[in-house]
């Protein structure tokens, strides 16, 4: 972040960037001569992706230089995963919904670190470019898909990401959701999210999307929804409670998880209806409020 102009103490104000592979002694040094600077790249063709280094960032004048910022880590860029997920299982829960497990892929995390997982699952009667999407984040070998078509053959595959991007599927799985029942089917609660940005507006530029992560209250495995908007709208069974959070996600990773926010368990009579028709859906809406904290960007 910049040095405003008040506090440049005089004329010829410049950064000093410094910086050294991580465990190394020798600070390699550049000096930026615009005060309006805000970031310097480092090429090196040789440089293993994913690498670790030490960074700080000084000032100066026409009068000497100043003080150094504290020491940060950031990384060179990581390539995307070069392997697909393992032993892709899934099975049918319900008649719109199923779960799907995999393992990790066999590969050395020296090029990169994987973030999480990328689920598609499409009809057999829809095209793949078409599929669903559902992300995971961390080590999450597991997920559940929802709102399916009852007594419906579906195909899933699942495949690595970080922040290079996806790497490749694995092979597609087959499995056909249950079929529905014939009582009345009930509707699912619409939850409509908001994201209020609690820091200065200059940090929105920093800002490339958020992750919404939400999962049943009784389980530990989390579905997430990438959005570039401050709104996402989500369907999610009446008769579960939820927990919600929101992360900002910049160059450099992602931020501070909001606060959590639980959607309660709606009881069938209240999300039906006192009648007997069951076509009409509850609305709820939660407001989520993130303090940004940006990590180091990715590229020095």
């Amino acid at each position: 972040q910049t040095v405003p102009e008040e506090l440049q103490n005089g004329g010829g104000f410049g950064y000093v960037v410094a910086f050294r592979p991580l465990g190394t002694v020798s600070w390699m040094q550049t000096v930026v001569a615009s005060p309006d600077a805000a970031r310097y790249v480092f090429r090196n063709e040789s440089l293993p992706p994913f690498s670790p280094y030490e960074v700080k960032v000084g000032v100066y004048n026409n009068k000497g230089e100043g003080s150094f910022s504290p020491v940060t880590v950031v990384y060179s860029a990581e390539e995307e995963p070069t392997r697909a997920p393992t032993t892709v299982l899934a099975r049918s829960l319900s008649a719109s919904d199923v779960e799907v497990s995999w393992a990790p892929p066999w590969e050395s995390q020296h090029k990169g670190r994987i973030q999480g997982y990328e689920v598609r699952c499409w009809r057999h009667d829809e095209k793949e470019e078409n599929a669903k999407r559902i992300r995971t984040v961390g080590n999450q070998t597991s997920t559940k898909v929802t709102n399916l078509r009852g007594n419906a053959l579906y195909h899933l595959a699942v495949r690595a990401y970080n922040t290079a991007g996806t790497g490749p599927s694995s092979a597609a799985v087959n499995v056909t959701t249950k079929k529905p029942r014939e009582s009345c089917q009930t509707s699912p609660c619409q939850v409509f999210v908001e994201i209020y940005q609690a820091q200065p507006f200059y940090f929105i530029f920093f800002v490339r999307f958020f992750l919404v992560l939400y999962r049943w209250n009784r389980q530990s495995s989390t579905s997430v929804i990438e959005t570039n908007k401050t709104s996402v709208e989500l369907s999610l069974p009446f008769d579960e409670d939820y927990i919600i959070e929101i992360k900002p996600f910049s160059d450099g990773g992602d931020g501070s998880s909001s606060e959590q926010i639980r959607i309660p368990k709606i009881s069938n009579a209240y999300a039906r209806g006192s009648g007997s028709s069951t076509s009409s859906a509850c609305t709820l809406s939660a407001l989520s409020t993130i303090m940004i904290s940006l990590t180091a960007r990715s590229s020095l």
